[in-house]
């Protein structure tokens, strides 16, 4: 049986990424888009590192800096998604091994400003990290999300 990949070796493993891929018809439609970046994952988590704290990131927002850096229409939603929650595993091991300048991933949200039950620690640590560095939660929805959360996101 073969060992399991560590979240850091998931990270550094590139497939052959990034690459630009063509939409077809049925895909340019519901993404009215011609072009998609598929990123890599270190991709994915430079743009992570680069949140300051005070500021918060969804994964829409990396989509976007994705797409233009590669000058396509869009990037891709599902791979991007998953590499936000590999590039968080990947600091999470960092974070264990007593690692400074790991990734700030609890800066990282869904798209509609709520927290990640996916990241080390789970929905509990975010919001403790996110709380430290002076955000609100609010709680009351099944899923917490930062409130306001709009305000904070770095362009």
């Amino acid at each position: 049986m073969a060992k399991k990949k560590s979240w850091f070796e998931k990270l550094h493993d590139s497939k052959d990424l990034p690459k630009v891929v063509k939409l077809n018809d049925q895909a340019k439609k519901h993404w009215k888009g011609e072009t998609m970046v598929v990123p890599a994952p270190l991709e994915v988590d430079e743009i992570m590192k680069s949140v300051p704290k005070g500021k918060l990131i969804t994964t829409d927002v990396i989509r976007k800096k994705l797409a233009k850096k590669h000058q396509t229409d869009i990037g891709c939603p599902l791979t991007t998604g998953i590499f936000t929650w590999i590039a968080a595993g990947a600091a999470g091991e960092e974070m264990a091994a007593d690692k400074k300048n790991i990734t700030p991933f609890w800066r990282t949200l869904k798209s509609n400003g709520e927290l990640n039950q996916k990241y080390p620690g789970g929905i509990e640590f975010q919001s403790d990290q996110l709380k430290l560095e002076g955000f609100e939660i609010d709680s009351r929805r099944k899923i917490p999300r930062v409130r306001d959360f709009e305000k904070y996101l770095i362009k």
